[in-house]
């Protein structure tokens, strides 16, 4: 029972439960407790993420000095590229079927929300994009000058992120979301969007069956190997996938059964399932994508722009590179570039949080079993153009 418990998604649902309860019981007197309690949290997660970008991303780019070489140059492309499909897809169906699920904004509501008690704000020390762009430059210029005190504190730094992140982020977003949800119910306007969320559940989870399939296929065809020959050894990863909702948690099983698939080169294969565990997360950016069209549109009766999403897929696609080792990484390191570009409110956040927790395990599963067809593709374009892995070119320079 223990166990079930510290599982982050049914902490997220206990606490979308416990937030419906509250609000059909509460009065205004608790709701105006309520109110200022949700402020503060709000406060803090968006406080926390510029240090979240910085911390992940600068030392992820200061680590690819390492490997600078042809072949992470095509994964880093592969991955992006996929990403960025698979986030165009979402998009894609989202302006497709969205308007047809008829969602519009419930804004007759039973009950008017008291003032607010008091307001604390916590300005976060740099805008996201201020924090991405910062990330960049630093990680190139360590690289550039091989500062090494430097970039061993960034190593320290980013243990020092991921403990906040464990110990003060995850733990808060629970009551975060029952703070919001117990806001709905207590304005009435909760029940005729519950039908919603399962349509939204269900055409995501097809959307990721989609691009996965789309990836293998593409994978068989160029490699000319029939792509089952790599999928049928995923089972184990994919049960270990749907378990842990973590990439990172999931790569050592991958690892382990991709030794057993004759059609990948042993030496890309060893290269790059590590690499893309840690940098290619298709099915959480397109969850992200297609919850942000979903969630604008239940909320503000629009969704945004093709403008804005031409900008903010882009940018989605580099802001999973901060994601590996955290349950939901993608969408928490991304809500600063949510609200920045989509426009997307607390409540909206609150109810992408809790969407997307429930959609993890399939977008992780997707992330992991995706990165097969990917290294499907490089195993066979290493062979086209014969690159060699830094691990082998080592290899041969010792015998």
């Amino acid at each position: 029972m223990k166990r079930i418990l510290s599982n982050t998604t049914v902490k997220l649902l206990l606490g979308v439960i416990g937030g419906i309860v509250i609000g059909l019981v509460a009065n205004q007197t608790i709701i105006s407790v309520i109110l200022p309690l949700k402020h503060i949290l709000s406060q803090v997660i968006f406080f926390l993420i510029p240090l979240l970008i910085f911390g992940f991303i600068t030392p992820a780019i200061t680590r690819l000095k390492k490997n600078a070489s042809k072949l992470l140059g095509r994964s880093l492309l592969l991955a992006y590229g996929s990403c960025i499909g698979s986030a165009s897809l979402a998009a894609l169906v989202g302006y497709k079927m969205i308007p047809l699920l008829n969602i519009s904004p419930t804004t007759d509501t039973t009950q008017k929300l008291p003032d607010i008690l008091f307001q604390l704000d916590i300005p976060p020390l740099m805008s996201v994009l201020s924090a991405l762009v910062f990330a960049f430059l630093l990680g190139l210029s360590i690289i550039w000058v091989k500062s090494d005190k430097i970039e061993g504190a960034l190593y320290e730094f980013q243990d020092l992120v991921f403990v906040m992140v464990k110990k003060i982020l995850i733990p808060i977003l629970p009551f975060f979301i029952a703070a919001n949800f117990s806001i709905l119910a207590y304005e009435g306007a909760l029940a005729s969007r519950l039908p919603i969320f399962l349509a939204i559940l269900l055409i995501t989870i097809l959307c990721h069956i989609l691009w996965m399939t789309i990836l293998y296929v593409s994978a068989g065809l160029y490699a000319k190997v029939n792509p089952w020959q790599v999928l049928k050894y995923y089972g184990p990863v994919i049960l270990t996938a749907l378990g842990t909702q973590s990439s990172a948690a999931s790569l050592g099983v991958a690892i382990e059964q991709t030794k057993k698939i004759p059609v990948l080169k042993s030496d890309v294969r060893d290269f790059a399932i590590p690499l893309f565990g840690n940098i290619h997360f298709p099915g959480s950016i397109l969850d992200v994508v297609f919850l942000s069209l979903a969630v604008s549109q239940l909320l503000y009766g629009t969704m945004p722009d093709l403008s804005k999403m031409l900008i903010f897929i882009p940018l989605l696609g580099i802001f999973a590179i901060a994601a590996p080792g955290l349950p939901g990484g993608t969408l928490i390191t991304s809500l600063g570039l949510i609200h920045a570009v989509l426009g997307i409110d607390d409540a909206g956040i609150a109810l992408m949080i809790t969407i997307f927790a429930l959609l993890d395990s399939f977008g992780t599963t997707h992330n992991i079993t995706s990165d097969g067809a990917l290294t499907l593709f490089l195993s066979a374009n290493s062979d086209k153009n014969n690159i060699k892995s830094d691990a082998e070119k080592t290899e041969v320079s010792v015998e």
